[in-house]
């Protein structure tokens, strides 16, 4: 006679979704937006000026550090994937603020998005994944002096 609790438990476990099912849904949204709502915020101290790549700052750029890379995740539980994203990135800038103070440098410059080591470059956009508990941001960055 077979176990009816092993019946219910197969039963249980095949209206959950598995790993392999998990949602992955790239973003790729604006950038400008989040560095002011993290500025307004008092997130970012402006003392450090943030440049995705084909954005060249006025004045000469000196790096001090390139490639400088961070990749952060924040709960997307109950958030838009949008204002989850927002966090995730807000995360990864403050990051790289510190990041720029400790070595000197006063910009973060050649930002692009650098999502599993697969580098997306936009002069406007920064690449975001959510899924239904965690979103995440890769960034790759130069940490430099402008003048």
């Amino acid at each position: 006679m077979r176990n009816p609790y092993w019946i219910v438990a197969a039963l249980c476990m095949s209206l959950l979704p598995s790993v392999s099912q998990a949602r992955d849904t790239t973003h790729f949204l604006p950038f400008e937006q989040v560095l002011q709502e993290a500025l307004n915020a008092g997130r970012l101290d402006g003392s450090v000026k943030f440049y995705l790549a084909g954005n060249k700052p006025a004045g000469a750029v000196s790096v001090v550090r390139s490639s400088v890379t961070t990749s952060q995740k924040t709960n997307a539980f109950n958030k838009s994937d949008e204002a989850a994203c927002s966090w995730a990135l807000q995360s990864a800038l403050i990051r790289m603020q510190n990041a720029a103070k400790q070595a000197g440098a006063n910009a973060v410059v050649n930002i692009v998005s650098n999502y599993k080591n697969v580098v997306y470059s936009d002069a406007q956009k920064y690449e975001c994944h959510a899924g239904a508990l965690m979103a995440g941001v890769a960034l790759k960055a130069d940490l430099a002096n402008v003048k």
